[in-house]
């Protein structure tokens, strides 16, 4: 059974606690990995790239010249695709790029990425989050009491959006609840940071 190292906000270990094998004991699974942070990245695409087609391009609703007898190329209007300033074949259109994608692989990947995040030492669980003064410059010094100066995600509990507004200056740093955990987040991030006492609510959430 998998188990992590609980600390205080100055890293000095205060006990220990097992961790869900079925969330941080996952077997790795890249592929598995992927195929999530690919749907996620498509779900966030703008997708509002925009061309004109011969319809909607400004003008051209006077034949050029006659069909016949002119010694050129018969043309139907100036905004042909194949003239200048005419309208684009096959151009991009506004569109969602963001595709269904199983609950059930979704959730194994975040466990996969729990659990290597666990085993590369990623993982840190505090005994408690409480500051006496909750603004970003307490925020800053008690992830750096932590070790915590590069890429760290925060996971809090419900009725704790405080920690939210205290830490979003920070450019390093990203607070979720463990409903928002998701893969390309566990991924981009160096370090998860987690209280003891939420550690439970996040195992009955994604196991």
């Amino acid at each position: 059974m998998p188990s992590v190292d609980i600390v205080d906000l100055r890293r000095k270990k205060v006990g220990a606690m097992d961790l869900a094998p079925e969330v941080f004991g996952a077997a790795p699974n890249l592929s598995l990995v992927h195929e999530v942070v690919v749907m996620q990245r498509a779900s966030v695409r703008q997708g509002s790239a925009s061309t004109r087609t011969r319809g909607e391009v400004r003008g051209g609703g006077k034949k050029p010249w006659k069909q016949k007898h002119t010694g050129r190329a018969r043309a139907g209007s100036i905004r042909s695709p194949l003239w200048r300033h005419g309208g684009t074949v096959f151009g991009p259109r506004p569109r969602r790029y963001g595709f269904a994608f199983p609950k059930a692989k979704s959730r194994a990947a975040l466990q996969s990425a729990l659990s290597a995040k666990l085993t590369e030492g990623g993982l840190v669980v505090v005994s408690d989050l409480a500051l006496e003064n909750l603004k970003t410059q307490a925020v800053a010094k008690a992830l750096t009491q932590l070790g915590l100066t590069t890429r760290t995600l925060i996971v809090i509990g419900e009725g704790r959006a405080d920690w939210g507004r205290a830490a979003r200056n920070l450019r390093h740093v990203k607070v979720v609840r463990a409903e928002d955990l998701n893969v390309y987040d566990v991924l981009r991030h160096d370090a998860i940071l987690i209280p003891k006492g939420e550690v439970p609510h996040l195992q009955e959430v994604w196991a």
